[in-house]
């Protein structure tokens, strides 16, 4: 899904004793996950709760010794920090860049820190059915079909560690062999159980070996046979009861993960492929968020199971259902979002917080959407469009200033130097970010088939770029609108009917108000407004060497059709509280996870040295919650910004 995360926001806070203490880590986490824009499969670390317009869900397969290394680079800093974050983001974008200029309340702003913790920021998921997703049950369904739980303890790590290997022809064995200690046909059984269930694909057998008992585990039918069990439409050899229902659906509670990520990590543990999962919406990475998963084939019993083995993952309520889920199902995210430090009087929050209820905020498309480094994501999607492909990847590989890993620095370097896609991909020992796949496809295609070469990132991520000029388009657009005509409805606006989208006639216009009115991202199969802004749209495209009257390109994944987008968004179950606090370091509410372990509230003082603004609000699919922030405080959300206003908070 869509995503670069808005990290901490923050104005002119006094730094404690722990925030001199924590400021470098503070710093080096911001420069490493700002730099992953643009580099990631995963879009939207805010939540952007449904995938941009015409996107597919695409996991790239596990490449485990690749993957492992990549996951030791971003957790290192190997290049140290030359810079300040505010220095190396003052080449980044701010909201006027992109088209975000209007407000629609009328208070005065104040500032506040939002996503101090990501604790601070959670997110529950809001089925199809309006159900609130949230984690309050870790029981397992009972069934006899289920092995018992000495499954998942009978086998010794070292065994695990040979039955994976065997599994995936990791070694030159073609069986292995397990002493069993305690002789029982009982103890046999749970261990033939276990390499069954544990490891797809490995069959096995008893043996007598020098008046020892043994259990072989070997492959069935070699390659091929572990091919077929690890596919998604039959990712399991032995049965599957026929009463129980092929899908095992859960609550997945992650902390600071986004939903990609989560995914990867969980089929790792189950040793099965990322492609048997299935979701309505990423989430966030910098949050805490609660969401639906479900998975094919796989017991509640082994998931529950992980529960016991990993860190900032919780699973639970779990069932069993005859259908996966399918992005873009859900009907939107309910948040719980706390604002620290900040500045308001009541009256001002009182007013921001009435506007936000009655009103709403301008449905605009987030920062998080465009990239937060000197080349935005919209510029190349408008090369793309244009057919202008040497434009495109010299826009995705030549240097360019501000916060960016080491290595992609000097890979960059390399190919400014020497325009060699090999001895640029020398440089970068991380080969799955876009630069890697990009030069690994002029590697194979060679420097004059670069569509060829750019084919081989993933869809979800060529789509971005187009989806982010769309994206630049209607907030600009929209902006537009909101100072020509304010906030009513006129004759010519475009109102959704069903579907299908209408001109509001001046008969017609007193049944309307700007809550109806939606706007399009340009495509082939969309009209635009009849006044001045469907005028605006066609001089912003011809500014842009593009046709609106031909959106269709030669290419068929980047011919755009084009959608509708609501202008104003009203979020639903709005309350607010203000807390006073004196721990920067406490949490101000509990969590699902804090409930079900029994943690009381958080006891508060009365008086504390700084003031919070706990918020919280629904949103629909495909809106930004740091754009109803955004509203509230009155700020620019940008990274740049909020950098450069708090320079010394960041260092």
């Amino acid at each position: 899904m869509e995503t670069v995360e808005m990290n901490s926001v923050s104005l002119k806070r006094p730094r404690s004793e722990d925030d001199v203490a924590n400021a470098d880590e503070i710093k080096r986490q911001k420069i490493l996950e700002k730099s992953k824009t643009g580099n990631d499969s995963g879009q939207s670390i805010e939540t952007v709760t449904e995938p941009p317009e015409d996107m597919k869900n695409e996991i790239i397969p596990n490449e485990e010794s690749e993957e492992q290394e990549e996951e030791e680079l971003e957790d290192s800093d190997e290049d140290g920090d030359p810079e300040s974050f505010a220095d190396m983001m003052k080449h980044g974008l701010t909201e006027s860049d992109v088209g975000i200029t209007k407000f629609v309340s009328s208070h005065k702003g104040f500032s506040g820190i939002l996503k101090e913790r990501y604790s601070d920021f959670v997110v529950h998921e809001i089925g199809k059915d309006g159900r609130v997703s949230h984690l309050d049950d870790f029981s397992v369904p009972v069934d006899d079909e289920d092995p018992s739980e000495e499954t998942f303890t009978v086998l010794s790590d070292e065994d695990k560690q040979r039955l994976e290997e065997l599994q995936l022809f990791k070694n030159k064995e073609t069986s292995v062999a397990i002493e069993v200690i305690e002789d029982t046909k009982e103890k046999r059984t749970v261990i033939h159980q276990a390499v069954k269930s544990l490891f797809p694909g490995l069959e096995t057998k008893t043996e007598d070996r020098d008046g020892k008992k043994y259990i072989i585990a070997y492959h069935a039918a070699g390659k091929k046979a572990l091919a077929k069990v690890r596919t998604a439409t039959d990712p399991r050899k032995h049965s599957w009861p026929k009463s129980r229902g092929s899908y095992c659906h859960f609550v997945l509670y992650k902390e600071n993960k986004d939903t990609m990520d989560a995914i990867n990590v969980l089929s790792k543990f189950l040793r099965v492929k990322p492609n048997i999962f299935s979701y309505m919406g990423t989430k966030d990475k910098r949050a805490i968020t609660v969401q639906e998963i479900a998975v094919l084939r796989i017991t509640a019993q082994r998931l529950a199971h992980l529960n016991k083995c990993l860190m900032n993952f919780k699973l639970g309520n779990f069932s069993y259902k005859n259908h996966p889920l399918k992005l873009g199902e859900l009907q939107g995210n309910h948040f719980t979002v706390v604002l620290r430090n900040i500045t308001g009087t009541d009256d001002q929050i009182e007013q921001a917080m009435h506007s936000l209820r009655e009103i709403g905020f301008i449905n605009y498309y987030g920062m998080q959407r465009f990239g937060t480094t000197a080349v935005p994501t919209y510029q190349i999607g408008r090369a793309i469009l244009q057919n202008n492909w040497n434009e495109v990847m010299d826009l995705i590989l030549k240097p360019r200033p501000g916060a960016e890993k080491g290595y992609l620095v000097k890979c960059r370097e390399e190919w400014a130097k020497t325009k060699d896609p090999a001895a640029a991909l020398k440089k970068l020992p991380v080969k799955r970010c876009v630069e890697g796949q990009l030069l690994r496809g002029l590697l194979k295609y060679g420097m004059k088939n670069i569509i060829s070469a750019f084919g081989i990132i993933p869809r979800n991520n060529r789509l971005m770029y187009i989806h982010s000029y769309q994206s630049y388009v209607w907030n600009n657009m929209v902006s537009k609108r909101i100072e020509e005509y304010g906030l009513r409805a006129v004759p010519g606006d475009l109102i959704l009917k069903g579907a299908t989208a209408v001109h509001i006639e001046e008969g017609d216009v007193d049944n309307y108000t700007i809550h109806d009115v939606v706007m399009p991202l340009p495509g082939f199969d969309v009209i635009y407004p009849k006044h001045k802004i469907g005028e605006a749209y066609k001089e912003m495209l011809v500014a842009d060497n593009l046709d609106i009257n031909n959106m269709r390109h030669k290419i068929r994944d980047y011919s755009l059709s084009g959608a509708y987008r609501k202008i104003i968004i009203r979020p639903q179950n709005v309350s607010w509280e203000v807390v006073a606090y004196d721990d920067p370091k406490i949490p101000l509410f509990t969590t699902d996870l804090d409930k079900l372990e029994g943690k009381p509230l958080p006891v508060l003082p009365t008086d504390g040295k700084f003031r919070a603004l706990k918020m919280e609000f629904s949103l629909p699919p495909s809106t930004y919650a740091t754009m109803a922030i955004r509203e509230v405080l009155k700020m620019d959300t940008s990274i740049k910004n909020q950098t450069q206003l708090n320079t010394t908070w960041l260092r």
